[in-house]
């Protein structure tokens, strides 16, 4: 090759180099994502500014420290009270179980199970012997049936809010932090109180549906058997056979709260999370179990607080309850004063939170 030609193919190899990296470039500035938690935060919180900085130093790679690989970011988020409403006329699985034995289904319930739905007013406790009446109520319904009437339940109006379904209860800056730690590589999991098919339902319907599958979904469970098999007192008496059904029969296995929340993490899960969110004293077993001084990684557990009474029915004292989740190492979350709007426009609270 002369000299001539060199001097031309060298050119061409650095002119080749500066568009690649040009390329690049334009290629690496589309990728950057937008700054997270700003569109249903409030600016001055707090709380994203930390959610954020955690992400940036959890997800890079040069962090010796702190650096969390992808397979290890497991996020866990209680539903009711943490990523969407639960206060009365607006929890789902309770307003569900009401209109089942009250409206929809009167037939297929018994007189006791009517007067339990009836008994039921605000204030009312959520625990174990109230799931085993929800799961009396759908004995003999197969779990397809009782997952499609979830689906459909969540299409009716709440009488506590303006324009808004029950599957629309879902908080914006919730939804927005479920999709930014999604986008960060974290996987997530919903760990609830409310029955599991219930709990996949509105999930699947929900705001959150792109970035939680349903084998991410841990809830209540009831007991289910195939179905001509639900008197058989072990699942090991008779085999599944093409075409059956599992059908739930009216027995109740365990409620997914308090320690019940680190045990089902441990079974199903196999390692603890590095982030957990949180709104009750019956999340804090899960909290407690993801910021252990056993975690091997950074770890932050975070609590919400319902102290919004105008955009929302909420009357808990911040100044109290703060105080409490700090001394116990989670970070408190205002519904007031972090979120920057609550629910999708339109939705309003209604006059009455509660009517007979």
């Amino acid at each position: 090759m002369s000299f001539k030609s060199m001097k031309k193919f060298f050119a061409k190899a650095i002119l080749l180099v500066v568009v690649s990296s040009s390329l690049c470039l334009v290629s690496c500035a589309k990728q950057v994502k937008t700054t997270a938690l700003t569109t249903y935060w409030t600016k001055d919180s707090a709380v994203s500014k930390s959610l954020v900085e955690y992400v940036q130093k959890v997800t890079n790679p040069n962090d010796k420290e702190n650096f969390i690989p992808e397979k290890d970011r497991i996020a866990v988020f209680d539903m009711d009270g943490t990523l969407a409403c639960e206060t009365f006329y607006t929890y789902y699985d309770t307003m569900m179980f009401i209109e089942f034995c009250l409206n929809d289904h009167p037939e297929r319930v018994s007189d006791e199970l009517k007067m339990v739905a009836r008994a039921i007013k605000p204030g009312y406790t959520a625990d174990e012997n109230l799931a085993r009446n929800f799961a009396r109520a759908y004995a003999g319904m197969t779990k397809e049936e009782l997952y499609n009437y979830a689906v459909e339940f969540g299409k009716k109006e709440t009488k506590s809010f303006n324009n808004m379904r029950y599957i629309d209860n879902f908080y914006l800056p919730m939804v927005e932090l479920v999709k930014y730690l999604y986008e960060n590589k974290f996987t997530i999991y919903v760990i609830s109180g409310t029955e599991r098919t219930t709990t996949r339902a509105i999930v699947a319907n929900s705001p959150i549906k792109d970035y939680v599958t349903l084998n991410h979904v841990i809830g209540t469970d009831f007991e289910v058997k195939v179905k001509g098999h639900e008197t058989e007192s072990s699942n090991m008496n008779f085999k599944y056979e093409n075409g059956n059904e599992l059908v739930l029969t009216g027995g109740f296995i365990q409620k997914n709260l308090n320690a019940n929340k680190s045990i089902y993490i441990e079974r199903e899960i196999g390692q603890r999370p590095v982030l957990a969110f949180g709104n009750s004293g019956s999340d804090s077993s899960m909290l407690n179990y993801t910021i252990d001084d056993r975690n091997k990684y950074p770890s932050l557990a975070y609590m919400i607080i319902a102290d919004d009474s105008e955009r929302e029915w909420g009357k808990q004292d911040y100044s109290k309850k703060s105080e409490e989740y700090k001394e116990k190492g989670y970070i408190p979350i205002s519904m007031k004063n972090d979120f920057a709007e609550i629910y999708a426009s339109g939705i309003t609270k209604a006059e009455l939170q509660y009517s007979e």
